[in-house]
């Protein structure tokens, strides 16, 4: 199951876990991909120093549900291992200079993790939450497994511990129920939260989930016209966590095209940079 892919010659995606056991109302993963297993400890390592080999700067961890990991590690449902187990472990590894968190589930994003990667000597202060709405009575409606205050405190932690950070959430606009007040209740707690972009989805019905059976479908221009006010927050968002980083000194890693005289890359929290 484990397996790596590079992209580009900077960065390579190392995935450590697949499937997932959530049953939210508008999931298809579990559908798809299975039941939460994950790939064993010693494989990822190999897989992770295979990649420091090739001169590879940056890995990402990607996953179905990273929090979960070390379940299904040799076809137990017990954890042989825990995420923190996990993270500690590449830490140690030489030649890898970056490690990032691609998403992590609010209520599985421990105290001790956050600790950990703000004293770490390779993971980024990067963090990607997938909230998917703020509002108490539709994450209830998802089935998702923590309330908004759950997000917030995680926030809080990240900040108070790594105050440059950049955090993202994931957002889902017109789940079936989602009434315009509900809608402005997620738009007031994300503009309050102190975030630095947002990844939005916008609800399609998929066949085989629950919430296609939700009572108060959202005509699709109202889901597209919701999208359009949280892409704008997002790019409110992201210019003022841009602007907070005026002045400080950060590392880039640059990608290797040439594109017209410039070249692109990321600093450690995620800031794109583009330079001559």
């Amino acid at each position: 199951m484990g397996s790596y892919s590079i992209g580009g010659r900077t960065r390579a995606f190392l995935k450590v876990q697949d499937g997932c056991d959530y049953k939210c109302t508008y999931y298809t993963i579990p559908l798809a991909r299975g039941i939460s297993r994950s790939d064993a400890l010693e494989n990822v390592i190999g897989n992770a120093k295979e990649i420091a080999s090739k001169g590879i700067k940056e890995i990402v961890l990607t996953v179905a549900n990273i929090g979960d990991y070390g379940k299904g590690e040799f076809g137990n449902k017990k954890h042989e291992h825990t995420f923190l187990d996990l993270v500690k472990k590449l830490d140690t590894l030489d030649n890898i200079h970056r490690l990032r968190i691609s998403s992590i589930e609010p209520n599985l994003l421990k105290d001790e993790t956050i600790d950990f990667v703000s004293k770490s000597n390779s993971f980024v202060p990067h963090f990607h939450i997938p909230l998917q709405s703020g509002s108490d009575e539709l994450l209830k409606k998802m089935k998702r497994r923590y309330l908004s205050n759950t997000c917030t405190n995680r926030v809080s932690r990240i900040k108070e511990t790594m105050p440059n950070a950049c955090i993202g959430v994931d957002v889902i606009v017109g789940l079936p129920g989602g009434t315009d007040k509900l809608f402005l209740e997620t738009y007031n707690y994300l503009n309050e939260l102190d975030i630095s972009y947002l990844h939005l989805f916008t609800y399609s019905e998929r066949p085989n989930t629950e919430a296609v059976n939700l009572n108060g479908i959202i005509p699709k221009k109202v889901r597209a016209k919701r999208s359009k006010m949280l892409r704008g927050l997002s790019a409110k968002k992201r210019h003022s966590f841009y602007e907070n980083q005026l002045g400080n000194r950060l590392t880039v890693l640059f990608e290797n095209e040439n594109k017209e005289g410039y070249i692109n890359g990321f600093t450690e929290n995620y800031v794109k940079v583009k330079t001559p």
